[in-house]
């Protein structure tokens, strides 16, 4: 998902090095490697232990002194707010609408999404960075989330509708396509082989064999299937063979 390569988190003012090391995992979880920190309380950040199965990525995390410096290669700037009891200056999202136009810039450009400090989130100064604001509809009585589960939040709403990666993607893909022509070759002469041997049709019997063969392209099977399908018909021959 190279488009991902293309987006930033950035974490403002961090108090807490257990929900950077949350938020590390969480990105981990969608495949968004790019953690920039600006300003965290504690520097030690680097060796939170909630970074499960994400310690490689918070190693790589980019440290900066202020956001100015931590979006300057960014085309889109996005601040995340709860959006309540506040005057902001900024058009403000809420997560579906903006990660439609979020996932459109990433096509092309990198962008960075920022999260403030737990205790105030981002001030007016750092959000002057931002081209707009994103907020997650929670309810109104408790519209604050924890760092971590709203990285995570923002970030499934980024990768939801995408094809998964890696071997899981691989693997359904394999799934689906159909048997290469040999392999249907192989299944076909094996099942041959055991009609002849179980006398449900005469040895050399050429217009029954190309029957069976059409037969067996008409069922256009995946190529998996075929796969499980010979290793039956294999194991009933050696049955056979050796009883």
């Amino acid at each position: 998902m190279a488009d991902l390569d293309h987006l930033r988190v950035v974490l403002v003012a961090t108090r807490n090095p257990l929900n950077i090391g949350a938020a590390a995992r969480a990105m981990s979880n969608f495949g968004v490697r790019r953690l920039r920190v600006v300003n965290p309380y504690d520097k030690a950040f680097r060796e939170a232990r909630s970074a499960v199965g994400a310690s490689g990525l918070l190693a790589k995390a980019e440290l900066f002194e202020n956001v100015a410096e931590a979006v300057e290669d960014c085309r889109l700037v996005i601040g995340t707010t709860a959006g309540t009891r506040r005057d902001l200056q900024h058009r403000l999202l809420r997560l579906q609408e903006g990660a439609r136009i979020i996932k459109r810039q990433m096509n092309t450009a990198p962008v960075a999404l920022l999260f403030g400090s737990e205790r105030y989130g981002l001030s007016n100064e750092e959000m002057s960075h931002c081209h707009w604001l994103m907020r997650i509809p929670t309810r109104d009585e408790h519209g604050s989330m924890n760092l971590g589960q709203a990285v995570a939040v923002c970030l499934y709403e980024l990768v939801r509708g995408r094809k998964a990666a890696g071997a899981q993607t691989a693997g359904v893909r394999n799934q689906r396509k159909p048997a290469k022509s040999r392999e249907v070759e192989r299944l076909t002469e094996q099942l041959l082989e055991l009609l002849n041997t179980s006398g449900y049709v005469k040895p050399r019997a050429v217009a029954a064999e190309e029957k069976l063969r059409r037969l067996v392209r008409r069922l256009e099977l995946k190529g998996t299937d075929a796969e499980v399908l010979l290793g039956m018909l294999r194991q009933i021959a050696w049955k056979l063979a050796n009883k």
